[in-house]
């Protein structure tokens, strides 16, 4: 893994977009995805990298109205997307499917080859938004 070139006059969002590129690859191709679809379900959605260290030089892509919705990391396995508030969410399509016995956040692992119901994705985010605007007035 190259180190990032995570030099000022970028923006998170060409960070994200960079570390997207570096991964390639069906991983690549799935948070690209999910970035998309995040952004389509609400564009005023904020995009950050946070908790970077020597052992993670790029980050963690993380996606924020009124406080963190979902972060989005990538293991050799999977594409793992946790939301802060996950288990305030009602999921009704049942997309979530790790980290399901926490006390606040919950997960959803996407594998090599999983379709994601884009629909209840989005709706997901913006039940996650809604969640935070509350908490905020």
């Amino acid at each position: 893994m190259k180190k990032p070139d995570i030099s000022q006059s970028k923006s998170p969002s060409q960070l994200i977009t960079e570390r997207i590129a570096e991964l390639g690859g069906w991983r690549g191709e799935t948070l690209a995805r999910v970035c998309k679809l995040i952004k389509e379900a609400d564009p005023g959605i904020t995009e950050e990298l946070k908790w970077r260290k020597p052992t993670n030089p790029w980050g963690v892509p993380v996606w924020s109205d009124s406080g963190i919705v979902c972060t989005g990391e990538s293991y050799k396995t999977h594409v793992k997307l946790t939301f802060a508030k996950g288990t305030a969410i009602k999921d009704p399509e049942g997309i979530f499917n790790s980290s399901l016995d926490g006390n606040a956040r919950r997960a959803i692992d996407l594998h090599e080859g999983d379709k994601i119901n884009e629909s209840a994705f989005k709706q997901i985010i913006r039940a996650a938004v809604k969640l935070n605007s509350k908490g905020k007035k």
